[in-house]
């Protein structure tokens, strides 16, 4: 199957944390990173009174399911420092996202399959036209046209 995490760090490094992370994401069983995006200097969404995020997206092929992978990638938080309060869109040394795995629709408590909000937030948008910009999310649009319609003001590509 084909899945689209996105990664988000504004605690300690940042872009250390992204790039564990995707190593980590690399070494999990019965799955391959195909792709990666640039990672994104971005403002933060939600709660503005805190330090700019950097975001990425990476593309796998895994036989994880959906929850396997969910739970691998909750693990992969809590190795780096993520700790998991009730403050939404918080400051967080690592916040991984499952956004999207091909013909799989979730819609539970626990998980939601494909992520609500990608065509709301130009920090997954940016980050997943790099790697997807033709993939089709069920129920809210192509990439490349969600990307067009939101304000990337402010997100800028780490040199």
């Amino acid at each position: 199957m084909r899945a689209f995490v996105a990664l988000g760090s504004n605690l300690g490094d940042s872009q250390q944390h992204l790039l564990n992370a995707m190593e980590a994401l690399a070494a999990l069983p019965q799955t391959e990173l195909t792709a990666r995006s640039r990672i994104y200097r971005t403002p933060p969404w939600g709660v503005v009174n805190q330090p700019d995020f950097l975001n990425a997206v990476v593309a796998l092929e895994t036989l994880l399911e959906p929850h396997d992978l969910l739970d691998a990638l909750l693990t992969i938080e809590r190795a780096a420092g993520r700790q998991r309060n009730s403050e939404r869109w918080g400051p967080r040394t690592l916040d991984l996202d499952l956004l999207h795995v091909a013909g799989r629709t979730v819609n539970e408590a626990r998980l939601n399959l494909p992520h609500p909000h990608i065509a709301d937030r130009a920090f997954v948008l940016l980050p997943l036209h790099d790697v997807a910009p033709d993939l089709e999310i069920p129920g809210q649009g192509n990439v490349a046209d969600l990307l067009r319609a939101v304000d990337t003001q402010g997100c800028q590509p780490l040199a």
